[in-house]
């Protein structure tokens, strides 16, 4: 009898964790008829600052809006620049693109597979307003040598900390390194709404407050607006389970770690590059990316063996043709292209047992011959 597939995310094992909860809440919701922003998001809000570090916490309805927030908030616009990696998902650059700004690209450190703070002084130039570090696959970026250029060269830093809901670089959680930081909650993610959601934090009140404004039409109360804004609002269901799910999350990035720390150890001999492990960081294994050859040919004998993994990123945001206008051209970024044309997600999620962690294992050693 054959086994059952071993799935690259398994999200009805976590729902069926808080089904209860969520499930009660979603009734006093109903109940109310107070869905859109109502008292759940700010109850989220305030958990979710609390747990970030943060004084405050900005609701809205997904990680790019929260990202354009961001950058509205700063006044970054048409005739700046915002630089960030090309290995990212696009939305990072979505944002900087929806501001009028122009993204300019930085490679990548290929251990950390993050901004390489080395290759970063020489892409400022007078135009730079902001440093977008992206916190990739659950790795914080080498956050302490971005800000003291950023310091020295008067410049915000965004963390676009999508991927990276709990993690920690030098003791200091994801949103406490930047003047804004930027999550996503789409389903997948370590903590993942039922639906699309986003939050940006920060400590700075006025920027809060104006974020807040913004994702509600630009209006500072009811049919008074301010400035162009927009409908960015996170519903009340979704604020829900992010509360039910975040009571759980400290938990879950833990089995994330044992998981990545048993994937360490099982894949060594084998010819792949594994994901870098630093004394100063915690990763919250948002996923577990592999490197090697003939990747898609791999792909495709996992996939017969009943092994389901996923591309996390395929092509880098400066080779797309949505972003060819920019002018830059492959071999720009060495390490990102390298990244992209190598990288292979292994199946990575709390739930996850360690026979299908061996299974994976076994697959992969079985299609790498």
């Amino acid at each position: 009898m054959s086994q059952p597939p071993v799935p690259f995310l398994d999200l009805q094992a976590q729902h069926r964790q808080i089904r209860d909860e969520v499930f009660a809440a979603w009734e006093d919701i109903c109940h109310s008829c107070r869905f859109a922003q109502g008292p759940p998001t700010q109850v989220f809000e305030r958990e979710f600052a609390a747990y970030c570090g943060t004084q405050h916490c900005v609701t809205c309805n997904s990680g790019t809006s929260a990202l354009h927030l961001a950058l509205r908030v700063l006044d970054i616009g048409p005739g700046d620049e915002v630089i960030t990696v090309p290995m990212t998902f696009i939305a990072t650059v979505w944002a900087i693109s929806y501001v009028g700004a122009r993204p300019v690209f930085v490679d990548i450190d290929p251990a950390r597979r993050t901004l390489d703070p080395a290759r970063l002084e020489a892409a400022i130039t007078p135009r730079t307003k902001a440093i977008m570090p992206v916190h990739l696959y659950g790795m914080p970026a080498d956050m302490a040598p971005i800000g003291e250029i950023a310091a020295r060269h008067n410049l915000s830093v965004i963390e676009d900390a999508a991927q990276a809901h709990g993690a920690r670089y030098r003791g200091r959680r994801a949103g406490q390194w930047s003047r804004v930081a930027c999550f996503s909650f789409y389903p997948g993610k370590n903590l993942g709404a039922y639906g699309e959601g986003g939050a940006l934090t920060t400590d700075d009140e006025a920027l809060a407050s104006r974020a807040r404004r913004l994702r509600e039409h630009g209006q500072s109360r009811r049919y008074y607006h301010e400035e162009l804004g927009y409908n960015y609002r996170m519903d009340s269901l979704q604020a829900a389970v992010l509360s039910a799910k975040l009571k759980r999350l400290d938990a879950w990035n833990a089995a994330r770690q044992a998981h990545a720390r048993r994937y360490d150890t099982w894949l060594a001999g084998l010819p792949v590059t594994r994901p870098a492990f630093f004394a100063d960081t915690e990763s919250v294994w948002h996923l577990y990316v592999i490197e090697c050859d003939r990747r898609d040919e791999v792909r495709e004998k996992l996939a017969a063996a009943g092994i389901e993994t996923g591309l996390h990123y395929p092509v880098p945001v400066h080779l797309q043709q949505a972003y060819a206008h920019l002018g830059y051209q492959a071999g720009d970024f060495p390490h990102s292209e390298a990244l992209a044309r190598r990288c292979l997600s292994l199946p990575m999620f709390a739930e996850m047992t360690e026979a299908q962690q061996q299974r994976v294992v076994a697959a992969l050693a079985e299609a790498l011959k």
